[in-house]
C-alpha cells in the first residue's frame, strides 16, 4: 500500500510541474509574430526577450502570467495541504517546470518571475522586499538582469532575518543560487559592461 503523504507529495509535485512547464514566451512569440522566441534576440523564453523581440504587452503579459503561475499551484497548496515538506515540493516543482520545460526540449526560462510567484504565496513579506529592490535597481540602471540578481539575493535573505533558517528560508536560498547560476552569461556581460538595458519608451542600449 502507498503511503497517502507520498501519494499527494508526487500528486502536486507532477500538477505543478506541469503548470510551470506551460512555456509562455514561446507561445507569445508564435501566435503574435510567428518567431521562435528561443531563435531571436537573447534566445531566452522569458519575459525580457519577449519584451524586446514582440512587443511590450506581450513582455508584460508574460511576465505577468509567469508570475501567476508560479503563486497559483503553490497557493493552492498551502490553502490544503498543512505540510511544509509538500508546499516546498509544489514550489520546486513549478520553478523546475519553468527552467526546464518538457515542451521546449527540457529548457526554458530563468525562473525569476516563476520563483516570485512561488514566494509570493509562501513569504509574501520577503517576496516584497525582493521586489522593492529590483524595481529600485532597475528604475536605476534600466538591466533586468542586474535587478533580478540583486532581488534574488535579496529574498533569502529577508527571510532568515525575519523567519531565521526555516524550511522556506533555505528554499528562497536555493531558488536565489538557481537563478543566479542561469545568469553567469548576464553576469559576465554585466562585468565586461556589455549588458544590454532597457528604457521603457526608448531604443535599448548597452552599458559602458
Amino acid at each position: 500500500i502507498l503511503d497517502p503523504f507520498i501519494v499527494q507529495m508526487f500528486v502536486w509535485a507532477v500538477g505543478s510541474y506541469l503548470i510551470g512547464s506551460l512555456p509562455t514566451g514561446y507561445l507569445m512569440g508564435r501566435l503574435l509574430k510567428g518567431v521562435d522566441i528561443r531563435e531571436v534576440g537573447s534566445g531566452n523564453v522569458g519575459a525580457t526577450n519577449v519584451f524586446r523581440s514582440v512587443g511590450k504587452v506581450p513582455g508584460v503579459v508574460t511576465l505577468m502570467i509567469d508570475m501567476i503561475k508560479g503563486f497559483v499551484p503553490v497557493w493552492l497548496c498551502v490553502s490544503h495541504v498543512p505540510s511544509v515538506w509538500i508546499n516546498v515540493c509544489a514550489g520546486v516543482a513549478v520553478v523546475a517546470g519553468h527552467t526546464w520545460s518538457p515542451f521546449l526540449k527540457f529548457k526554458g526560462g530563468k525562473g525569476v518571475a516563476t520563483s516570485a510567484g512561488v514566494f509570493a504565496a509562501l513569504v509574501p513579506v520577503p517576496t516584497l522586499s525582493a521586489v522593492m529592490v529590483f524595481v529600485v535597481m532597475f528604475s536605476i540602471f534600466k538591466i533586468v538582469s542586474l535587478g533580478s540578481l540583486a532581488g534574488s539575493v535579496t529574498l533569502p535573505l529577508v527571510a532568515f532575518i525575519m523567519y531565521g533558517a526555516t524550511v522556506y528560508s533555505w528554499l528562497a536560498l536555493l531558488l536565489g543560487l538557481l537563478i543566479i547560476v542561469k545568469h553567469i552569461p548576464n553576469i559576465k556581460r554585466l562585468i565586461q559592461g556589455r549588458e544590454l538595458t532597457i528604457d521603457i519608451g526608448h531604443k535599448e542600449k548597452k552599458t559602458g
